[in-house]
């Protein structure tokens, strides 16, 4: 069976010069075919805020509204998105940068008005331009891949109605990854950031669970070890594996060989 590695590399890592060259090296190293997906929410509240706009969250996830969606497209699509394939091709990796628009391979609809815990309360919530993904071709992606071309795909989607729509980034990586496997592929799927894994105590960088399965999800959601952000990206690791997808990983961005972290699995 082919095999493909899809490394998600989250927002934090992008700000950080170091982490983010040493995970490229890394990245450049994998032997076969890969995709990188990538975020880049941090840099995209600094340059808000330069512009006076301000940045929400609930859940993990941003609120975006018409002028923070302008923010996210040059960022996301533009800025590091551009960074990351020139850093790519000075080390010999033929890149090309994609946003679920191009080549039409991830298309959403808007999310809906969303019923969520904020502060203790159900409320529903408006994200506003947020995209929830639809499908994502993975016989596109198969198709660059076979020409010896590397994805670098940002989390931005589209309707199909010429509107853009801000996607989760762990997202955009779980919907590529189950793309994948249903065109063959084994799948591993690495989701790498600033920690060693998914931590039990977020004072000590050594306390990573080793694994994590549904029930597992669930209890730790309940008793609080896992919120914010995390949730999310547990999410969707676990949604991956239910689909096929073969390895999900979550690790820390200098650990992407497959043997550290935490194992999300069935």
């Amino acid at each position: 069976m082919k095999k493909i590695t899809i490394i998600k590399v989250g927002g934090a890592v992008v700000e950080d010069a170091a982490q983010l060259d040493a995970l490229l090296d890394n990245f450049c190293k994998i032997e076969g075919p890969k995709i990188l997906v990538h975020g880049g929410g941090r840099r995209a509240t600094k340059v808000a805020a330069s512009l006076g706009i301000e940045s929400v969250m609930v859940g993990g996830r941003r609120v975006t509204d018409a002028k923070m969606l302008e923010v996210v497209t040059m960022v996301y699509g533009g800025l590091v998105n551009k960074n990351l394939v020139a850093k790519l091709q000075a080390n010999k990796v033929n890149a090309i940068g994609l946003t679920g628009a191009d080549m039409d391979v991830i298309r959403s609809h808007k999310r809906p008005l969303k019923k969520m815990e904020v502060d203790g309360e159900e409320k529903m919530v408006d994200f506003g331009f947020v995209g929830d993904v639809d499908r994502a071709d993975g016989k596109a992606l198969a198709n660059l891949i076979q020409q010896g071309v590397v994805p670098v795909i940002a989390p931005l989607t589209h309707d199909g109605e010429g509107n853009i729509l801000n996607t989760n980034a762990d997202t955009m990586a779980s919907e590529t990854a189950k793309a994948l496997a249903a065109e063959g592929y084994d799948t591993t799927l690495i989701y790498s950031f600033e920690k060693k894994g998914v931590l039990s105590n977020p004072d000590d960088d050594d306390s990573v669970i080793p694994t994590i399965n549904h029930a597992d999800f669930e209890r730790y959601k309940a008793d609080g070890t896992i919120s914010g952000g995390m949730l999310p990206k547990i999410e969707n690791a676990l949604a991956a594996v239910d689909a096929g997808v073969s390895r999900v990983i979550i690790t820390l961005a200098t650990a992407i060989d497959g043997n550290h972290g935490t194992i999300i699995s069935k």
